[in-house]
C-alpha cells in the first residue's frame, strides 16, 4: 500500500520558516518525480514545487521562488519542503505527491497523494 505522510505544520508568524516533511513508503521512490502542493481556504489545489527522481532538477511556482527549496533523499525515502520568510498568503493546507513523469508540474502528473498537513501564517 503506497502511503506519503506529511509532517511539519503549524502556526508561525511571518516572516518565520518552517520545514515540512514528506515519508513515503509502499513504492521505490526513486522511480518517481515528487511535488509538493497547497490548497488555501476557498482556493483551488496548486502547484508548489517539484523535485525529478534523481534530485538534479526542481521546479518552483512564482510565488515561493527564492523563499521554499525542495529535496528529497532517496535512501530515506523522504522529502522536505523548507519555507523561509513565510507569509500570511502562504497559508494552507500542503499536500505532497508522487508521480511517474520526469517531473510533476501539474494535478495531472500525480498518482499518489498524502493527506496534507495545515500551514497558518500569521501577519
Amino acid at each position: 500500500q503506497v502511503q506519503l505522510v506529511e509532517s511539519g505544520g503549524g502556526l508561525v508568524q511571518a516572516g518565520a520558516s518552517l520545514r515540512l516533511s514528506c515519508a513515503v513508503s509502499g513504492l521505490t521512490v526513486s522511480n518517481y518525480a515528487l511535488a509538493w502542493f497547497r490548497q488555501a481556504p476557498g482556493k483551488e489545489r496548486e502547484f508548489v514545487a517539484s523535485i525529478s527522481w534523481s534530485g538534479r532538477d526542481t521546479v518552483y511556482s512564482d510565488s515561493v521562488k527564492g523563499r521554499f527549496t525542495i529535496s528529497r533523499d532517496n535512501a530515506k525515502n523522504t522529502m522536505t519542503l523548507q519555507m523561509n520568510s513565510l507569509k500570511p498568503e502562504d497559508t494552507a493546507v500542503y499536500s505532497c505527491a508522487a508521480g511517474t513523469t520526469g517531473i510533476i508540474l501539474t494535478m495531472a502528473g500525480v498518482q499518489y497523494w498524502g493527506k496534507g498537513t495545515l500551514v497558518t501564517v500569521s501577519s
